[in-house]
């Protein structure tokens, strides 16, 4: 591999924030689990790799597609300017292409998992690719992208059951209310610049205060969520010390960020979130093997 095609590589996987899947993938891996390990579904690696291509490709088309479709207000805004298609780095037809491509490749991997999850593969693009638009004309916008991510662990259960279980339903309203939660956070650095531009968000409609207040009841119903899900699915002490600390988690993001305080909000967003997904996952997934 020269140098070149190396940065290439590097510049898509930076437009898609490839980093970012610590997010969704760990609840991928728990839907996956959750029917191998509690309802004894067959392991089929085969089926392990396709959901995880799927994962791939979902996340790479969703977003690209927001970064080509917000590609103007990047430029405009001082913290996104320097984003790869404002900067001239990736060229927005390319863009374009890229996410068209990751779209297709999706659809066609989830044909090879069973139907369920191809017909339902439709809607899901749907989701994923509609959260884009949202912050056009809804503050409800952080909910979309939540519930984009929250596909992933009953889209992972579905990939091995084709059926549906109130167990992963859960974990996805957990997902749901968690990232909705956090994405309100992330949102507060672009409070001044959305209502600059007449774009939607919580921060913009409510202000700082009362947006955080929105992110501390959405991480509240998580932590109820979480709660919830080890009662119905009988878990073992294993889940119980990952679930407590993923609530200790939610909580500490909400106290870095203050309203008269957003230096930290980086970090709320990238080391509490990550730390909680992955710690909650793997915890869950020892339960799920050690019941």
């Amino acid at each position: 591999m020269n140098q070149s095609f190396a940065q290439k590589i590097a510049n898509y996987l930076s437009l898609i924030k490839f980093s970012h899947t610590v997010f969704a993938l760990p609840f991928a891996f728990i839907g996956f689990a959750l029917a191998i390990f509690k309802d004894h579904y067959k392991f089929e690696p085969r089926l392990l790799v396709l959901m995880l291509m799927c994962m791939v490709f979902a996340r790479s088309a969703a977003m690209g597609f927001n970064r080509w479709i917000d590609r103007r207000f990047d430029a405009l805004n001082p913290r996104t300017a320097n984003r790869e298609i404002p900067a001239g780095i990736i060229q927005p037809g390319r863009a374009l292409a890229f996410v068209i491509i990751s779209s297709i490749l999706f659809v066609a991997t989830t044909w090879f998992i069973n139907p369920l999850c191809f017909y339902l593969s439709f809607v899901a693009l749907f989701v994923i690719l509609f959260y884009s638009y949202t912050k056009r004309f809804t503050a409800l916008c952080h909910l979309v992208l939540g519930l984009g991510l929250s596909l992933a662990p009953i889209g992972a259960y579905l990939s091995v059951s084709g059926t549906f279980d109130i167990i992963p339903v859960l974990f996805s309203l957990l997902v749901l209310t968690w990232v909705s939660g956090f994405d309100i956070i992330y949102a507060l650095q672009d409070e001044s610049f959305d209502r600059s531009q007449n774009l939607y968000s919580i921060p913009a409609l409510l202000g700082t205060k009362n947006a955080l207040n929105v992110s501390n009841l959405l991480h509240i119903g998580s932590g109820i969520l979480v709660i919830l899900a080890g009662i119905l699915g009988h878990f073992n002490l294993i889940y119980w010390a990952g679930a407590g600390i993923y609530i200790s988690m939610l909580v500490y993001q909400h106290l870095l960020v203050k309203p008269y305080d957003l230096s930290k909000v980086n970090i709320a967003f990238i080391n509490t979130n990550s730390i909680a997904s992955i710690c909650f996952a793997i915890f869950t997934i020892l339960s799920l093997i050690f019941q």
